[in-house]
């Protein structure tokens, strides 16, 4: 198994420089790390800036194209993966169908945790820009599945390693949320984090990601530390952060 975690990434454009990392690069794949606030891919109709924006412009140079395998929420940070070609793409795709990749994410949650690790099964029913937690007979419903364990006992708060086993937009946030410990600084799913000042976005980051490269098919793993925002919230919180690594 082939594994990254880089200490000197590689930096996008001049512009954009700020916003976007090379984590990993072949000629079939891109791993990006991407700053939180940023859009994985533009909305319809927007010319506002996005991952997939900045990436295509920056291969457009080398005769390359970016395509879309999954997305990260636009105030998450972390890892996100692009092919470079439709068929890479489309086996790409096949694996995040059958849920083989690992995608484990760092949050920063309120409260702390009775039981230190476990599996969560919910089932949403997407209402307009909201998931809502409803019941497995609900035909408009689909499965949510994660497994989380407790990596660090904070302040009022817990840092989490959550392992996604299903996909859904939110899931994280709002299956943290329905067992009362919502990820700090979540103003959409809790109103109340409109209070939070130590964090300006959602505490959650992508922090790893396993896949199968589609040519090789060697297995892949790319770890990413979290930024400044989210390090500087868990030694608020009392995490000893060890710097200069």
């Amino acid at each position: 198994m082939k594994r990254f975690q880089p200490r000197g990434d590689r930096r996008l454009g001049k512009q954009d420089r700020r916003q976007l990392h090379v984590l990993y690069e072949d000629d079939a794949v891109v791993v990006l790390n991407k700053r939180a606030k940023l859009l994985a891919v533009p909305k319809d109709d927007s010319d506002t800036s996005s991952a997939l924006s900045i990436l295509s412009a920056e291969l457009k140079s080398k005769r390359q194209r970016a395509f879309v395998v999954h997305r990260i929420d636009r105030d998450t940070s972390g890892i996100l993966l692009f092919a470079k070609t439709w068929p890479d793409r489309e086996a790409l795709v096949q694996q995040f169908i059958r849920h083989t990749p690992v995608r484990e994410y760092l949050a920063a949650v309120r409260g702390h945790l009775r039981v230190k690790e476990g599996t969560l099964v919910h089932h949403f029913r997407e209402e307009g820009m909201f998931q809502k937690v409803t019941t497995e007979g609900d035909p408009k419903s689909a499965r949510a599945e994660l497994r989380y364990s407790l990596e660090h006992r904070l302040r009022g708060a817990s840092l989490v390693r959550v392992s996604l086993v299903t996909g859904l937009k939110n899931q994280i946030r709002v299956q943290l949320s329905a067992i009362g410990h919502p990820v700090i600084g979540d103003r959409k799913y809790n109103p109340s984090e409109k209070l939070e000042r130590r964090i300006t976005r959602v505490a959650l980051h992508a922090a790893r990601l396993q896949f199968i490269h589609p040519r090789s098919g060697e297995s892949v793993c790319v770890d990413c530390e979290p930024p400044p925002d989210f390090q500087s919230l868990l030694q608020a919180l009392g995490f000893p952060i060890r710097r200069g690594r």
